[in-house]
């Protein structure tokens, strides 16, 4: 059950921000101050930003460091998904004592890829005793959490295989724009080449291997478009018949060059949506998700579902692996 004295700072207030502050605050979560750097949001009350019924009296700041006098319990930050980027802005939060749950794409599994900046987050969160969770749907919970708490069961597990399938068309626009839809091929592979398409899954191969007690010696990973059969229109853009419809990922974790782990993520217009685990071991399992996580509906959910298990965590940079068995948190 919440905490209905649980305070908080919204810390970016952009499509996935504003879902969390509403999923939170339907949590009994208290708002106490809200940042973002757009001049069209700062000095509006948070309930006007992020769609909350009636005001909240914390207004939207530019200044991290006013909102952050207030002292919340935790902190959620939705800014930005690299490491590095988001380093600055999370030792701020860190050094003002306060606990922070983060988007941030690349911390929910840092210590492979990321390490100098786990690590320095790591000695923030511990010399001002609070804790820096880093979690979502996907990074966070459908490719990783999810499929290593399915393999409790398991008295022999050799192989884990996820997929994942997101109709893109029901996703925010920045999402969709982001997995290339609407674009020509060319384009795409010119995008893709500059750093584009889904961010994660390399965390999420990691997090998974480690809950299993595998020690991957190899990660590898491909981007591919998926092309549009047919003309779709979603509320934000218009995919023509040939046109890139999204992004098809999929990552590999190996073991002694043995393939150990495979994700297979599918994000574009008009698919049909699921969520699928398969083990291959003792015994052999599979598990669906009929429709899937709608992942900005999730990944808001997941970070309001985490705030008192991370406002009660020890300090430190923790993962999903650290904190108890995750759940849904009804309000008091």
């Amino acid at each position: 059950m919440a905490d209905e004295s649980l305070t908080a700072v919204q810390f970016g207030v952009g499509p996935i921000g504003a879902r969390v502050a509403r999923s939170a605050r339907a949590r009994g979560v208290s708002f106490v101050g809200a940042v973002d750097v757009d001049p069209g949001k700062v000095g509006r009350d948070l309930a006007d930003v992020a769609d909350l019924d009636g005001e909240t009296g914390a207004t939207v700041t530019d200044d991290p460091a006013a909102a952050l006098a207030a002292d919340p319990d935790v902190v959620f930050h939705a800014t930005v998904s690299a490491a590095e980027t988001a380093r600055p802005q999370l030792e701020t939060i860190l050094e003002a004592g306060a606990n922070v749950i983060t988007t941030c794409e690349e911390l929910v599994y840092p210590w492979r890829d990321h390490a100098e900046t786990a690590g320095a987050l790591d000695a923030v969160a511990r010399e001002n005793g609070v804790t820096c969770l880093g979690t979502g749907v996907n990074p966070g919970f459908v490719m990783d959490a999810l499929p290593a708490v399915l393999s409790t069961p398991m008295e022999r597990v050799e192989r884990i295989g996820v997929e994942r399938v997101q109709d893109a068309g029901s996703r925010r626009e920045p999402l969709q724009r982001k997995v290339g839809a609407g674009t020509d091929p060319d384009r795409f592979d010119a995008e893709v080449a500059a750093g584009a398409g889904h961010v994660g899954s390399p965390e999420s191969a990691a997090m998974l291997a480690a809950a299993v007690g595998w020690d991957l010696d190899g990660i590898a990973e491909t981007v591919e478009p998926v092309i549009a059969d047919e003309r779709v229109e979603t509320d934000h853009l218009v995919v023509e018949a040939g046109d890139v419809a999204g992004v098809h990922q999929r990552t590999r974790g190996t073991v002694d060059g043995d393939e150990r782990v495979t994700l297979d993520l599918r994000m574009a217009v008009g698919l049909d949506s699921r969520d699928a685990v398969d083990f291959t071991g003792d015994p052999d399992v599979s598990v669906t998700v009929d429709g899937g996580y709608h992942g900005d509906v999730a990944t808001a959910a997941v970070v309001a579902n985490r705030a008192p298990a991370v406002a009660a965590a020890d300090p430190g940079l923790a993962t999903m692996l650290d904190l108890p068995l995750p759940s849904f948190v009804r309000s008091a």
